[in-house]
C-alpha cells in the first residue's frame, strides 16, 4: 500500500506541501479563513507541519478583503515548485480583480503542471486565464448566470466543490472547509481529516455530488410534486420561455389547476412568477458581464429590447441601461 504524501505514521517526514493563496481585491474573509485553518488544524493533528502557506497578490504589500480588513502578504507572484497548490481567493467584481498580470502568471505556472483552485468567485479567474476548458467546475451561485454565458465551454455544475484532474473550485462559503477535508484525506487518510472536522465542530461534510443550494421548490416550501416539477421546467427553459398550457400538459394537468396551484402556494400566476425568474437572470447578467442590453434580453427569452426594458422597469423600478450604469459607478469607486 503506498505511503500518503507527508506520512504521518511516524516515519520520516516529507516536506510540508504548500498551499500558495493568491488573494484577489474584495476576497471573501470567510472562503479564505476557513481553508487556511483546515491547513492550520491538520498540521495539529498530524502532530508534524505537513502544511505550510504563503499569502500572494498581484504586487505584494496589503491587500483588502470584502469586509474592510487588510492582510500583509507574504510576496508578489512568485515563481513555484511542481508540488505547490495555487488557491486564488476571489469574492466581489472577481473580473476587475483579475489582471492581465495574474492571468499570464497563472498560464505560466499551470505549465509546470501545477494543482490549481479557484475559492468562492475564482473560478472566475481561472476560466478567464483559459485554464478550465473542458473541464467541471463550480462557483457561486450569484455568478452562475453570468459564468455559464461567459464560458460555455468549462462545465458548470451546482456542486459546493469541484475536482477535476489538477483543478479545484469551491461555491464559496463554507465550501472551503469540504474542499479542504477532502484533499487532506487523500494526503494523509480519513482519520485525520476527520479529527480537523472535528476540531471546526463540522458535522456534516459534503462531497462533491451536494449542491450548494436547495432546490427553489424546497427553499419556498413548495411540498406539491407537480408543481415542483413545473418550477424545475421554467429555470431549464429561461432562453425559450414554455407556456403556461404546455407546462400544465407536461405535468398532466388543466391550465386552470396550474393556475390555482400557483396562486395558493406562490400567490401568484405562473406567468408572473416566469417573468420574475427571467427578470432576475437578467439582473445578476447586467451586474456581472459585459454583456449588451439586447444581448442579455435574448438570453431571458425577450424578443425586443423595449419589451425587455418595460418588463425590467416595472419590476425593479429602473431601466436595464440604468442598472449598467449604477453598476459601473460602483466599480469606479471600489477602485478609487
Amino acid at each position: 500500500m503506498p505511503v500518503p504524501r507527508n506520512a504521518v505514521d511516524g516515519g520520516p517526514h516529507a516536506a510540508p506541501r504548500r498551499f500558495v493563496f493568491v488573494l484577489l481585491p474584495d476576497f471573501t474573509l470567510l472562503s479564505f479563513a476557513a481553508a487556511l485553518e483546515a491547513l492550520r488544524i491538520a498540521n495539529r493533528m498530524a502532530g508534524a507541519p505537513v502544511y505550510d502557506w504563503l499569502l500572494t497578490g498581484d504586487g505584494g504589500g496589503m491587500m483588502r478583503c470584502s469586509a474592510g480588513t487588510e492582510f500583509r502578504l507574504d510576496s508578489d507572484l512568485p515563481e513555484l515548485t511542481r508540488d505547490d497548490v495555487v488557491l486564488i481567493c476571489g469574492g466581489i467584481n472577481v473580473a476587475g480583480a483579475t489582471t492581465k498580470r495574474l492571468m499570464n502568471w497563472l498560464r505560466r505556472e499551470a505549465r509546470r503542471g501545477l494543482m490549481m483552485g479557484g475559492l468562492c468567485t475564482a473560478s472566475w479567474t481561472l476560466a478567464q486565464a483559459g485554464l478550465l476548458d473542458g473541464k467541471r467546475a463550480t462557483i457561486h451561485w450569484e455568478n452562475q448566470d453570468s459564468f455559464e454565458e461567459e464560458f460555455p465551454e468549462v462545465t458548470l455544475t451546482k456542486s459546493v466543490f469541484v475536482v477535476d484532474g489538477n483543478r479545484l473550485s469551491t461555491a464559496g462559503g463554507t465550501a472551503s472547509i469540504d474542499l479542504m477535508l477532502k484533499l487532506i484525506a487523500d494526503d494523509h487518510g480519513e482519520e485525520v481529516a476527520n479529527a480537523v472536522a472535528d476540531q471546526l465542530i463540522y458535522s456534516a461534510i459534503r462531497t462533491d455530488q451536494d449542491t450548494q443550494r436547495l432546490s427553489t421548490p424546497t427553499r419556498i416550501g413548495v411540498r406539491h410534486p407537480k408543481l415542483a416539477q413545473v418550477i424545475k421546467m421554467m429555470e431549464a427553459n429561461i432562453e425559450e420561455p414554455i407556456s403556461p398550457a404546455l407546462l400544465a400538459k407536461e405535468v398532466g394537468m388543466s391550465t386552470r389547476q396550474l393556475e390555482r396551484l400557483f396562486r395558493r402556494y406562490l400567490t401568484r400566476s405562473p406567468k408572473r412568477y416566469y417573468m420574475e425568474l427571467r427578470l432576475q437572470k437578467a439582473r445578476n447578467l447586467l451586474m456581472q458581464t459585459d454583456m449588451s442590453v439586447i444581448n442579455v434580453a435574448l438570453a431571458c427569452g425577450f424578443a425586443s429590447p423595449s419589451h425587455f426594458s418595460k418588463c425590467y422597469r416595472a419590476h425593479y423600478q429602473t431601466t436595464p441601461y440604468r442598472e449598467r450604469g449604477s453598476q459601473a459607478g460602483k466599480d469606479l469607486k471600489s477602485e478609487d
